[in-house]
């Protein structure tokens, strides 16, 4: 005969009391419980502390950026402007050509003679064009400058604009020359890296 207590024990080996059994089941359930509802709580604070912080940086990036705080220096899409125009000159004779360049400000680039070897020179280099015969071009003199971090290395650069003459021999009529400008721009800080500027010179021999 099984016992009736025992009865989910027909072996007849030792079973926990039912009123034990589940006190232990309800105290689990109620520990589980207990335990999620902490898990939950726990979520939402942290959820509630994340949109607290976002929405405190949202406002201080707001503000900021009503107050111009964070407005840094936006670097142009060019640095340098070949101011083009068309030109006329005598032909098969010798002639000159100006070509006009505006630096963007804020900005300098190195003369075509720096006083480092470690500097970047500005070189402007020709295709070749039929009935036209260039020479060598005669770059300006650059001007004096100094970053502020080391005002007593002086370096030479162009600022502002500055012409870069071109000698041409050239048979008559309409001439279009392909060049480009390589240099290297900096601000009061610092410098980048090189840039090349294809320009088309535009000029009439007559």
């Amino acid at each position: 005969m099984i016992d009736p207590v025992n009865k989910h024990n027909p072996m007849g080996a030792p079973s926990i009391p039912r009123t034990l059994r589940n006190g232990w089941e309800t105290t689990s359930r109620s520990s589980g419980w207990k335990f999620q509802t902490r898990r939950a709580f726990a979520s939402i604070a942290a959820l509630a502390l994340a949109a607290g912080a976002t929405a405190h940086l949202g406002r201080a990036q707001l503000g900021n950026a009503q107050l111009g705080i964070n407005d840094a220096p936006a670097k142009p899409r060019a640095y340098v402007v070949y101011a083009a125009e068309p030109q006329s000159v005598s032909a098969a004779r010798r002639a000159v050509l100006e070509l006009r360049f505006q630096i963007v400000p804020g900005f300098h680039i190195n003369s075509h003679t720096p006083k480092s070897e470690l500097l970047i020179p500005t070189t402007l280099t020709l295709e070749p064009a039929t009935g036209v015969k260039p020479g060598a071009p005669v770059y300006p003199a650059g001007q004096p400058y100094s970053f502020p971090s080391v005002p007593g290395d002086k370096l030479d650069v162009y600022a502002g604009n500055f012409t870069i003459r071109l000698p041409v021999v050239a048979t008559p009529g309409d001439h279009t020359m392909d060049a480009t400008l390589k240099f290297q721009a900096c601000d009061n800080a610092s410098c980048y890296p090189p840039k090349s500027l294809p320009i088309k010179i535009v000029f009439t021999a007559k």
